[in-house]
């Protein structure tokens, strides 16, 4: 029961429910992923995870990417049914039908150089998809980082 359990824990998020439909259609890396669902990219890599653990998605390092993409289901019977259903399952939902229809325009290439040229490796993607790298996405976020909360002692709200 216990790896039942898991697959459905990791299907009980929202945004891991659009990745697994995502991936269900193109191979991604997690700074397409964070740009397409519009989180941060710290985010999107912790839900990655639970996919993978949960043994929904696999990745694979390719150079200085790392590309996801559905699990075949060999190794877990629930991940292989799951699997087979959630490719026809919400077809209907507003959020995704938008989704899936943007996501031709969603490339690793184009996320951090509007003119085509290509960034220096340090602004590129950062987290599992490139290293050591802080780079502000379109929506003017920076990735990977999180503010700091100030400390209510200190007379300031959180």
């Amino acid at each position: 029961m216990e790896e039942f359990i898991k697959v459905m824990k990791a299907l009980s998020d929202p945004n891991r429910v659009k990745m697994v439909k995502m991936l269900q259609r193109k191979m991604m890396c997690v700074c397409e992923i964070h740009e397409a669902l519009g989180i941060a990219q710290s985010t999107a890599s912790k839900h990655l995870k639970i996919l993978e653990d949960a043994g929904l998605i696999t990745s694979r390092k390719d150079g200085l990417w790392v590309n996801y993409f559905p699990s075949d289901g060999a190794k877990n019977a629930y991940v292989a049914s799951i699997m087979g259903q959630l490719r026809h399952w919400l077809e209907e939902d507003r959020q995704l039908i938008d989704l899936m229809a943007r996501l031709p325009e969603i490339k690793r290439e184009n996320i951090y150089s509007g003119d085509g040229l290509q960034e220096p490796a340090s602004l590129q993607c950062s987290g599992p998809c490139r290293e050591n790298s802080r780079a502000k996405s379109p929506s003017g976020k920076i990735s990977g980082k999180t503010p700091k909360r100030q400390n209510k002692q200190q007379g300031i709200n959180p």
